[in-house]
């Protein structure tokens, strides 16, 4: 008895949150994969040495066929009709994909998106989750359109966000997240069998790429505000202010329901349980700082050699929106 067809698949992503899924879906019996999309090698680290994204290094190292176009061309989309695939599978690119290339699967594509869609569409749902201080998020399967993130859902997968938790930790539990969508709706996706449903565009709310200026701080703003913010760009860009002559980073903050008698930017007390200032309601604690050059420390230690005194008030600087009801208008990437 001749095996079942395996259905053909290429694989678009470029950021390490895909890798699981990826991952997942290379090893279904149902499935070949004929081809992996990701953007380009490019300089990274200190010393700016040409690497490649965590994708397209899985690519390589199970001997997978590794297309890297800087730009998604008409040629693109010849080449992968060519190839006879049933089916795309996204997540998190980097490259808007066009008609042409829309249409040159036979299912398609589909999109693992890391928010319940509608809402936080766009290229930063972790981080608008994190800023706003939802209690809930998840990741969202879709089929891809030219609108952004607007496609029929085929299903979605919803998770608690931990109160303590950073950007890093929430997109590694999303990217596992997305394994369990995976194994629920891709068979069914693969044999035209998934009922998908049109988005609610009156729920609809939008992010987009950060840029160096996100890591400013306003003391102006809640104290829980300011904490989500920390948490939300842990990493790059980080949340920043500046120190007399130099620009503090935090690793870690919380916020403390309190009142102080005190203009927003003071700080309150410098000690080993933290960096206290004051915000416009509530305080911030801080729990680690970094001075430029040097390394993230406990705020023990950074005080140890980095005195902060009681009294002294830093500056509020304003913080860009990160989610919005209406698209924010394309910019470059920073």
């Amino acid at each position: 008895m001749a095996e079942p067809r395996r259905h053909r698949l290429v694989l678009m992503g470029s950021d390490e949150i895909a890798l699981s899924v990826f991952e997942a879906i290379g090893k279904m019996p149902m499935v070949e994969i004929v081809a992996v999309y990701s953007q380009p090698d490019r300089p990274a680290g200190r010393g700016q040495e040409i690497r490649s994204n965590p994708i397209a290094a899985w690519a390589k190292q199970n001997g997978l066929v590794l297309l890297q176009p800087e730009r998604l061309t008409e040629n693109d989309a010849l080449a992968l009709k060519n190839l006879q695939v049933d089916l795309g599978v996204v997540m998190a690119y980097g490259q808007i994909l066009q008609e042409g290339f829309l249409q040159s699967t036979r299912l398609g594509f589909i999109n693992f998106h890391g928010s319940l869609l509608p809402a936080l569409r766009g290229a930063t749902p972790v981080e608008g989750a994190l800023a706003l201080g939802l209690k809930t998020t998840g990741v969202s399967l879709q089929q891809v359109v030219r609108r952004l993130d607007a496609g029929p859902l085929h299903g979605y997968a919803e998770m608690t966000i931990n109160s303590t938790e950073g950007r890093a930790s929430l997109r590694h539990r999303l990217g596992e997240r997305a394994v369990d969508l995976a194994h629920e709706k891709l068979p069914s996706i693969l044999l035209g069998q998934s009922q998908s449903i049109i988005q609610d565009e009156s729920r609809v709310t939008y992010t987009r790429r950060l840029t160096r200026e996100d890591a400013n701080l306003d003391f102006n703003t809640s104290a829980s505000e300011c904490a989500q913010r920390i948490a939300a760009l842990e990493g790059w860009p980080g949340s920043t202010f500046p120190y007399r002559d130099a620009l503090l980073k935090i690793g870690s903050a919380e916020a403390e329901v309190a009142t102080a008698q005190a203009s927003p930017g003071t700080i309150l007390s410098a000690d080993d349980k933290g960096l206290r200032i004051a915000c416009q309601s509530g305080l911030l604690v801080i729990k680690s700082l970094q001075k430029p050059g040097g390394k993230m420390l406990p705020i023990r230690e950074f005080l140890a050699g980095h005195p902060m005194k009681e009294g002294e008030v830093l500056p509020s600087r304003p913080m860009p929106v990160l989610v919005s009801p209406h698209p924010f208008p394309r910019v470059s990437k920073a």
